[in-house]
């Protein structure tokens, strides 16, 4: 028996370590790099499962309106897509000075939208930041930017039966991506077509300068702003908090939920290759130390190579990343800094 192997995770490891992602970044200047980028980008476009090739009439509502000492909470709904509505809260700073800066918040594996912006179960609104996302939708509004918290598909206020009668911390993560995996789609796609689809609400509002549009997630959340920043060329500026990594360490080493897997993305390009997608605009990783499902050691080794080709576009100083002493939580401490210099 010494010469068999039944262990999963060394065989995948092996593999993985064998694995040679056809699109990896091996440009040597700043053009190489842009039609390295088109590519790549045509290519995870693809992976996730393309989008729509027409968008659907906004039809966008605001159906609540709430006034809070130092903010208003505006409740939104419009349509993603045929026959798919999305949901979200507008937060806007008293005294903000329109058109301003935006960020589109994306929450987490939890109880959705309501946990980033204050909401407890019972509907009543915490009176200090809370849980693990630490509530940075309102976090944004405090540093003087107008938030959309957006609910993601399949968590909260976008989930199906089931999950609602098993309790408010239950997703439907599991048949949703189950379903887009036999569509031959991808939740990744789904979720990152809501924020296209948010980044269309927010260009249609007043208040918003659609050139000051960023994106900022925790987890699953941070899943889909790094997906979305990589595609959506009009996300100005990102940070993504607990997830930033390499697929190896993690995503394949990891137990996670189905919804953070893309079929064949590996064989195409490291998460760090994708951060090259961003570039050259502002994108901001945070890690904890104890983060155990996003080991800290390979969120280093990561950054360090998405700022090689960062600095390949001639834009090191947009990049950047802060460790903290945590687990897997929000922190927000150097990200604040970095979208109030940057957005």
């Amino acid at each position: 028996m010494k010469d068999r192997q039944f262990d999963s995770l060394v065989f995948s490891r092996e593999l993985a370590e064998a694995n040679k992602p056809a699109l990896a970044f091996n440009a040597k200047d700043g053009e190489e790099a842009k039609v390295w980028q088109r590519k790549l980008r045509r290519k995870v476009t693809e992976l996730v499962g393309g989008f729509p090739k027409e968008r659907c009439a906004l039809r966008a509502e605001v159906i609540e309106r709430r006034e809070f000492p130092t903010y208003t909470r505006e409740t939104v709904v419009f349509e993603s897509r045929e026959h798919l509505s999305a949901f979200g809260y507008f937060l806007m700073p008293k005294g903000y000075k329109s058109p301003g800066p935006t960020v589109i918040c994306l929450p987490g594996h939890g109880r959705g939208c309501d946990d980033i912006v204050g909401i407890r179960e019972d509907g009543t609104m915490r009176s200090a930041y809370g849980e693990y996302q630490n509530d940075f939708a309102l976090q944004c509004v405090d540093h003087g930017f107008a938030a959309f918290a957006m609910e993601q598909f399949g968590f909260g206020h976008r989930r199906d039966e089931r999950a609602r009668t098993e309790g408010a911390e239950n997703s439907s993560c599991q048949p949703a991506s189950g379903a887009a995996f036999l569509l031959g789609q991808t939740m990744v796609g789904w979720r990152v077509w809501d924020v296209m689809r948010a980044v269309d609400y927010l260009e249609t509002r007043e208040e918003v300068d659609s050139e000051r549009i960023g994106c900022m997630g925790i987890s699953g959340g941070g899943t889909i702003t790094f997906f979305a920043s990589a595609l959506e060329q009009r996300i100005r500026a990102a940070v993504v908090s607990g997830y930033f990594n390499t697929f190896r360490d993690s995503i394949l080493s990891i137990p996670h939920c189905i919804c953070n897997y893309v079929p064949g993305m590996l064989k195409t390009a490291e998460m760090y290759d994708l951060a090259g997608l961003i570039a050259p605009r502002p994108f901001f990783a945070e890690s904890g130390t104890q983060d155990k499902i996003f080991p800290v050691e390979a969120t280093k080794f990561s950054f360090g190579k998405a700022r090689e080709i960062y600095q390949v576009f001639g834009a090191e100083d947009r990049i950047g990343l802060e460790i903290f002493e945590g687990e897997h939580s929000f922190h927000g401490k150097g990200a604040f800094q970095f979208l109030e210099r940057w957005l």
